[in-house]
């Protein structure tokens, strides 16, 4: 029996869970997908056969697909639950090969980073940056292309977010609007300004909140909605890790009329 529960989904890219409670020793019928998929094993172990080419997955080995690869599945040892990360090249500026890959600490890592992320509530930023490191650290990196423009590609990058541009909502939008792949720019972004996209963009949000609360908005989930944060509970949080104060706190520190704290 196949179990699949979608984690993340965003037009680039879907996260999901999948799990198997199959005691079959034999190969499934064949099936071809039209994806490219990375496909790590948190629990348990089975056997995939693609284009005629057989490979034991476990947890410390995990496989890229590629579209129209003929697969066949076995499950001589019963269940396993994946995650399975199924993506557009676009999103790294190029495909990725198939094939099996094994799964060091940097891919447990960042397997592990992703998964943490998905309960963030920041699919377009965090979720996304994070997706971008597991596949680019199983895959391998693509090779750098030394481009003049960095510099000017950060400044487009920060000013759309600064501005407010729709773009700007999410890393992928963002990476259309300027052009380029959403691994490019947050490699760029990242090498240029010491810190990620996410973070930035972030610190953006975080001052827009301030000018708010010192204006007197009172509705907390209201101004959560209104800078695009998933709930209230996320705003908190990334309040609470840029400045070390809830919004609460905040809005009697930005008043004038309140003691210190």
């Amino acid at each position: 029996m196949l179990s699949v529960s979608t984690v993340a989904a965003r037009p680039a890219f879907t996260v999901a869970a999948v799990g198997c409670r199959s005691d079959h020793t034999r190969w499934s019928e064949p099936e071809a997908r039209g994806d490219h998929r990375l496909v790590l094993v948190r629990r348990g172990r089975f056997r995939r056969r693609a284009d005629g080419v057989d490979s034991d997955l476990d947890p410390t080995m995990a496989y890229l697909a590629a579209p129209g690869e003929e697969e066949r599945f076995a499950h001589p040892s019963g269940g396993d639950v994946c995650t399975s990360v199924s993506f557009t090249p676009s999103l790294l500026g190029r495909p990725p090969a198939a094939t099996t890959v094994y799964v060091d600490a940097r891919v447990d890592l960042a397997h592990r980073r992703l998964l943490a992320a998905a309960g963030t509530g920041d699919l377009d930023y965090a979720l996304t940056e994070e997706l971008l490191r597991l596949v680019v650290t199983a895959a391998g990196a693509p090779p750098v292309r030394p481009v003049p423009a960095d510099r000017a590609l950060v400044a487009a990058a920060r000013e759309a977010i600064t501005e407010g541009a729709p773009e700007a909502a999410g890393l992928c939008s963002l990476a259309a609007l300027l052009a380029v792949s959403p691994y490019r720019l947050s490699r760029v972004f990242s090498r240029e300004t010491g810190v990620s996209l996410t973070r930035y963009r972030n610190r953006v949000r975080v001052a827009r909140a301030m000018d708010r609360l010192t204006e007197g908005e009172a509705g907390l989930a209201d101004l959560a909605a209104h800078l695009g944060f998933a709930d209230q509970a996320h705003l908190t949080r990334t309040v609470r890790d840029h400045l070390g104060h809830t919004p609460t706190t905040l809005r009697r520190l930005l008043d004038p009329g309140s003691p210190a704290l």
